[in-house]
């Protein structure tokens, strides 16, 4: 089998029958099947590198697209195998000592859930690949350890802004399973539209003693609302042009009532039926919104649409438990 690893292993991110042999491979301890888990290991890790660059320096303002960054993305994927390929970025070398040290079969075990893991949802073998290897995010973290100065904790490698939507996404992951359940939406277009909508958390509706209202969709309160409410500032969009202005909004004790009251939004206003039963298409559940009146800007549905790319990569990439779905709204 060792002889045949570097015909198995996956030199396209989307060669899911590579990554299946590589798996098989390092299970059976091969040691070159454990360097090339290493190395698909590292070329995650280049991908976040490369993902936080694209997102730093923002799509182009005239000419770019959700295509233009789909098809970006995708470069990206397969350029982070490549760069991981040889020598690298010297990652995986550290990370095989790691393994080696664990033991033959300790290695292999570790080496074989990293290369088994392939994305959920069809959302690309090589963005999972070692995302619940557990020991091979240990080595690695071993890795870090050994190699920063003992004076100095290691450099960490996900940016806080990462770090922070990572966390939004782990915080609310349950309560999104259990509306998208209800909603026939994948949970991950739902938190994209909190995330657009509070700036990941950041942005909440306020009371006057910045006490927060947990109103995580932007829903504001009608005449008619009896429960409690807080005045915000927020952007409204007119012909086009955005300006600021003053609403009220609903206010909630917890999270997951926000989530209640974003369900029973959807499903009793027949302006967003069409968003209902939309499953895994985000363009078609944002579209709906936006043709519904959810919100004025003109970009909205294309801004969900966006966010939802990044919640992706962030939930399959993140090392973080995102946690199962654990009951109902």
């Amino acid at each position: 089998m060792s002889s045949d690893i570097l015909k198995t292993d996956a030199p396209v991110y989307t060669d899911i029958n590579g990554l299946g042999k590589l798996k098989r491979a390092a299970g059976a301890n091969d040691p070159k099947a454990i360097r090339t888990v290493a190395e698909q290991f590292e070329g995650l890790f280049t991908r976040m590198m490369l993902k936080s660059m694209r997102d730093a320096v923002g799509p182009d303002p005239m000419f770019g697209s959700n295509q233009e960054q789909m098809y970006q993305g995708m470069a990206d994927d397969q350029l982070s195998v490549q760069l991981s390929k040889g020598k690298g970025l010297g990652l995986a070398d550290m990370l095989v000592k790691q393994l080696q040290k664990m033991g033959v079969n300790g290695a292999g075990q570790g080496a074989g859930q990293a290369a088994g893991t392939t994305g959920a949802n069809g959302d690309g073998a090589h963005a999972g690949i070692a995302l619940t290897g557990a020991k091979a995010a240990a080595a690695y973290r071993a890795t870090q350890n050994a190699s920063a100065p003992s004076t100095t904790s290691a450099p960490s490698t996900t940016t806080t802004s990462d770090v922070t939507k990572t966390h939004f996404i782990q915080d609310l992951w349950p309560q999104a399973q259990d509306a998208g359940t209800l909603l026939g939406v994948d949970p991950r277009h739902l938190i994209a539209q909190a995330a657009l909508e509070t700036n990941w958390g950041q942005n909440l509706p306020q009371d006057s003693s910045g006490g927060t209202s947990n109103n995580l969709f932007g829903v504001k309160a009608p005449a008619a609302w009896t429960g409690d409410a807080v005045n915000n500032s927020t952007q409204e969009f007119q012909n086009g042009v955005a300006s600021s202005t003053t609403a009220r909004f609903k206010a909630y004790a917890t999270p997951t009532q926000s989530f209640q009251d974003y369900v029973a939004l959807l499903r009793d206003n027949p302006r967003y039926s069409a968003a209902l039963n939309t499953g895994s298409d985000v363009h078609a559940f944002a579209s709906a919104l936006q043709r519904g009146g959810y919100a004025t800007d003109p970009d909205y549905a294309n801004k969900i649409a966006a966010v939802a790319n990044t919640v992706s990569h962030l939930k399959l990439s993140s090392t973080l438990p995102i946690p199962a779905n654990t009951g109902t709204l």
